[in-house]
């Protein structure tokens, strides 16, 4: 929380924009490395013959794994790489 604090508060609107713009890349990637993580996890264990509780591999790492990844991912987006800004929409809206 320190870290947000200290984060400048007097923004543009060129940099708010870059910020969000930023944060919407960060979180494409994230993406990407889910859908990336699902597709190693379900279908490249496809051939790995080890059962777990009566549940194939691919099953357990291509439907937890990749909820647990997911968790993981959003911790490190909503903790390191995004900041909290004030985008001024009270005084817009009045």
């Amino acid at each position: 929380m320190d870290k947000i604090l200290k984060f400048k508060n007097n923004l543009t609107e060129g940099e708010k924009f870059s910020l969000v713009r930023r944060e919407a890349i960060y979180t494409g990637l994230a993406l990407v490395g889910l859908i990336i993580f699902w597709l190693i996890a379900g279908f490249g264990l496809a051939n790995v013959d080890v059962k777990i509780f009566h549940l194939p591999l691919w099953a357990l790492a291509g439907s937890i794994g990749v909820w647990l990844f997911a968790i993981c991912a959003s911790y490190i987006l909503s903790h390191k790489l995004f900041k909290d800004i004030d985008l001024d929409g009270d005084k817009n809206d009045k």
